[in-house]
Parts: C-alpha cells; structure tokens; sequence
C-alpha cells in the first residue's frame, strides 16, 4: 500500500464522521503530513462551519506546515461562500503537495482546484481513492447531478417477507442489535419519510434516541407523506413530541416532487424511508430508491403485510455492492439498486 492510500484512508476516516451531519455541505475529510508525521487532521462538522482543510491547519496550529502535503477526500473548494476558498488557504498555509480522492461536480469548482493550486507552485495529484470517497460523497453528488436526495429503504421483515407479526405478538421482529443498529444508521441521513398510513397505523417517533449519535447534529426531519393531512392524529408522537418542528407533511400523489421539495427547501442529502409495503413499492416503482437496508429475523409470520406490495414492478431489481452482516440471531442484508 503507497503512502498516499494509507494517509488518504485516514482522511476517509474523518470524512465518515460528518455523514449526516453537513448537509447540504458534503461530508469531506482531511490530513496534513509532513515528513511522514501528522500535523493536523479535520473534518467538516456542519454547513457554515470550516471546511475540513481549515479544520486541520486549525488543528496544526504551532507547528510548521511549511512544505507539508494534505490529503482531501474532494477536491478543495474555489469560491468564496458561507466560508472562504480552502485553496486560499491552503497557499497561505504554505502547503507544497495536495493530494485529493475525488473531483467535485460543482461546475462553480470542478477542476479549479487545480488551475489555482499549481500556479501557486503546489504539486497536486487526484484520483487516489476515489472509489471510496465517491461511496461517502454519493448523496451530495447525486443532489447535484439530479435534484433528488439519495434514497434509502430500510425495513425489517420476517423470513417469509412480513414486515408485521400475528396478532397478539409484540411489534419487533428483531432483537436489539438490529434495532441498535437502525440507530446508527438513522443518524446518517438528513430526513426520514413514511406514510400517514404508517402514522395512522404504527404511531412511530422515528428518532434517534442514542444521546452519543446525536451529538453535534439535531434529530433528522420527519416527512409524512400523505394527500388527507387531516386524518393525521395530534397526539401522534411526530406532532407532539420535543421534536415537533421537525416534522412535515407532504403530498403522497407526487413522491419526486416531494423527494425534490426536501432537497430545496430544507437542503437534505440523504433520505431514509421506513414505511409499509404499499408506499415503499410506490418508490421503487417509481425509480426513487438509491439504496436498500433490509433487516431479516428468523421467524416466519404469513398475513396480509409483505415488505413491498402495490401493483407489482415492470421487471426485477437487482441489487449491487451487496453486503451481509449477522447481528445476533438477525441478518442485515444491504446494497445499491440497479
């Protein structure tokens, strides 16, 4: 492994830490090395806040960065906005080697990095570990390129594909690894989307309740979506509770146009949907769905409630990047939709 991979993953490392936290920012993450010695690592915490590149020489600060290399997992920006240009400073600084994993698809940025860097006198190489950076930034780059946030399904089902156990039994299906882990996975998204059937029906809070992944990010909208806001109840937790302002309702009948709303008027990046079959397969049907989480127990349950139900897709969805992680006696089943 070259030393630029090596110290490129620990500016990974950093980056992961503001996954759901930046938005509508990308999550980025930074390293400066010198003389094979880290002298300051960043990441960027929240929008408005220091780029990661600002956030390491900040945390270099007192040592001599003069003739050092960082290492961005994207390229640094260029134009002045909520904060100044990190090319800016990174010539300030005195950086001689800039060494980033992906180029941004910002047209106000792609590319200039370069442009202003090497006239600068900086060496600058790009391309190293990109394909897990692009991983990190695919929310922010499909915003981008689209409009539309990225989309998550997540649901937990039975071995025969029920999302609902018979009458008389408790509500979960899994055990608490499982459920620990829809947490965390909770606290990487912007907003979360179901259905008024699903409030009606479930009276979900669908927060996290980990006080340690909350830490520096509020809770994530809570998004019904429904065309009979009336029939919604207000007492539902989503309407009464401490998080009551982050709750809103949007119409069911245009799910992009809502998907598209989040993105303008609350700037998200990354959607979660945790919903009933019927609303999740309007979703795939209409080829919103980016990514799948599913979380499956070991029962069987039969009834009237499968994870995907509707009227059914034109074809099959295959899925990519398949993961399996086991997690007690529940397997956790994820991966890209093709």
């Amino acid at each position: 492994m070259s030393d630029d991979v090596l110290r490129m993953r620990a500016a990974l490392d950093e980056a992961r830490k503001g996954i759901g936290r930046t938005a509508p920012n990308p999550p980025v993450g930074a390293v400066i090395v010198k003389d094979g010695v880290v002298l300051g690592k960043g990441w960027h915490r929240k929008a408005g806040e220091p780029h990661s590149e600002r956030e390491a020489l900040a945390d270099a600060r007192g040592k001599d960065v003069r003739g050092s290399t960082i290492y961005v997992t994207l390229e640094p920006c260029s134009t002045h906005g909520r904060t100044p240009p990190c090319t800016q400073g990174l010539i300030e600084a005195g950086v001689k080697r800039v060494v980033y994993a992906c180029v941004d698809r910002n047209p106000d940025h792609a590319g200039r990095a370069d442009e202003l860097l090497t006239a600068a006198g900086i060496e600058v190489v790009s391309g190293v570990c990109a394909d897990e950076a692009e991983k990190i930034l695919r929310p922010f780059f499909k915003v981008r390129e689209t409009g539309l946030p990225w989309v998550i399904w997540k649901t937990a089902m039975s071995l025969d594909g029920r999302i609902t156990r018979p009458p008389g039994e408790g509500q979960w299906l899994t055990g608490d690894l499982a459920r620990a882990d829809v947490q965390k996975l909770r606290s990487t998204v912007d907003a979360i989307l179901t259905s008024g059937e699903t409030v009606r029906r479930d009276n979900p809070a669908l927060t996290i309740r980990v006080p340690e992944l909350l830490e520096g990010r509020t809770q994530p909208w809570r998004v019904v979506a429904t065309d009979k806001p009336e029939t919604m109840p207000s007492d539902a937790p989503l309407f009464s509770d401490e998080w009551k302002e982050r709750t809103l309702i949007r119409p069911r009948h245009d799910l992009e146009k809502t998907l598209r709303g989040l993105v303008k008027e609350q700037g998200v990046l990354t959607v979660m949907v945790e919903a009933g079959g019927v609303f999740s397969a309007a979703l795939f049907e209409a080829g919103l769905v980016d990514e799948a989480v599913i979380y499956y127990a070991p029962i069987l349950c039969g009834g009237p409630s499968p994870g995907l139900a509707g009227n059914g897709l034109r074809e099959s969805l295959k899925m990519e990047e398949v993961e399996f992680r086991q997690l007690g006696n529940d397997v956790r089943v994820s991966g890209l939709v093709k």
